[in-house]
């Protein structure tokens, strides 16, 4: 077996995704553990790291053993070293680089969202196309294993004719004025691509669709619960996007589901988020880790309210959680965003099949753009397949 290298430029190589999942998670150990199998070869990472600034790409190179690593982009893209283009940087600039990437010869895998609009995404998708170049978007919460299980529960036929869902997430971000915020400021700028729904809903359009099935119609409502926050500068500014989310999703099995996602709500509940889905057998609720399930053979007997009419009504208690069993674990773990690389790779190299296309990002951003639509109008949208 031959030992053979893939050039990758990895550009936003200093931001904390690129850094700690695609590098740390993801191509590193890869490239550690003596490369991909891909046919009859042994395919290893050449990593090339582009950023602004200077002094971080050398920090972060050296951390993980990266020779190679430049502040001009426009030198990274001409090297034919480097087939491979992927994009973690800013968001409201992402489309323009891959543009660039593509007119370069690259083939490019990005993070989401892919385009700020499904149009600009079908634009985007059609000119790699038209240069017979290989395209990837990130859709790494499939791969988490609380929700791996999930869908194993499903494809088993677990949960009989599945009746509802739903998906909740979120943290309390600090404001930056009574505590330092844990988020950049251009997560709540319109200027710089910022917004929940943006951010969030590509990530759980193909969580959902890939365990349930195509969603056909979508309610959402959108709003700013805090309106004012301080930037890594210290100056004041007003939100100009949403920072909570609730949305009502139609399926096309007939089931019915929500999305609640909020970036000011405090957490109490076994994850970030957890992801739950009931059906006529039973039901099952996934954090990112762990999963419990619940047969319609375990299913308590439960009468509501109804609780007694002495003193000791308010002291009843139900271990409701008891009724619950943990699932196991689904084979070794894998760090979800390196489930990505090794599928995009040997879809470059070999032209594996390879789903997270930027069809698939589309998508992703359609449901995104859609809640919007539906938020600013207060009415239903459809999610008919993108053509």
């Amino acid at each position: 077996m031959a030992t053979k290298q893939i050039g990758i430029i990895l550009n936003g190589a200093t931001g904390r995704i690129c850094r700690t999942q695609h590098m740390r998670g993801g191509l590193v150990p890869i490239r550690d553990e003596g490369g991909l199998t891909v046919g009859d070869d042994q395919i290893v990472p050449r990593i090339l790291l582009t950023g602004r600034n200077e002094d971080r790409l050398a920090e972060v190179a050296r951390e993980y053993g990266i020779e190679e690593w430049t502040t001009d982009l426009d030198a990274a893209l001409a090297d034919p070293d480097f087939p491979v283009f992927f994009d973690a940087a800013a968001t409201h600039l992402r489309l323009d680089t891959l543009n660039r990437a593509i007119d370069a010869g690259k083939h490019i895998y990005t993070e989401k969202p892919i385009a700020p609009t499904v149009t600009e995404g079908i634009e985007l998708m059609h000119r790699a196309e038209a240069k017979g170049l290989k395209h990837g978007a990130v859709e790494d919460k499939l791969f988490l294993p609380g929700f791996r299980k999930l869908s194993n529960l499903m494809d088993s036929g677990f949960f009989g004719r599945v009746v509802s869902f739903k998906l909740e997430f979120g943290w309390w971000v600090f404001d930056g004025i009574a505590a330092e915020s844990q988020r950049p400021s251009w997560n709540y700028k319109k200027s710089g691509g910022g917004g929940l729904l943006s951010d969030m809903h590509p990530h759980w359009r193909y969580v959902i669709e890939g365990i349930l099935g195509p969603i056909t119609d979508v309610s959402c409502a959108a709003w700013t619960a805090q309106p004012e926050r301080i930037d890594e500068d210290g100056a004041r500014y007003t939100v100009d996007v949403e920072d909570a989310t609730a949305t009502i999703l139609d399926m096309e099995s007939g089931a019915r589901g929500s999305i609640v996602s909020s970036w000011a709500t405090r957490v109490r509940s076994d994850d970030l988020v957890t992801f739950q889905i009931d059906g006529t057998e039973g039901s099952a609720v996934a954090g990112l880790r762990k999963c419990w399930s619940q047969s319609a053979a375990d299913t308590p007997r439960i009468e509501g309210f109804n609780m007694g009419s002495g003193p000791e009504t308010m002291d009843f208690l139900v271990d409701y959680d008891d009724h619950w069993k943990e699932v196991p674990d689904v084979g070794p773990y894998k760090n979800p965003y390196r489930f990505g690389w090794e599928g995009f790779i040997p879809h470059v190299l070999n032209n594996a099949p390879f789903e997270h296309t930027l069809a698939a990002g589309i998508r992703d951003v359609q449901l995104a753009e859609a809640c919007a639509r539906s938020s600013d109008e207060k009415i239903w949208v459809d999610m008919a397949p993108v053509t």
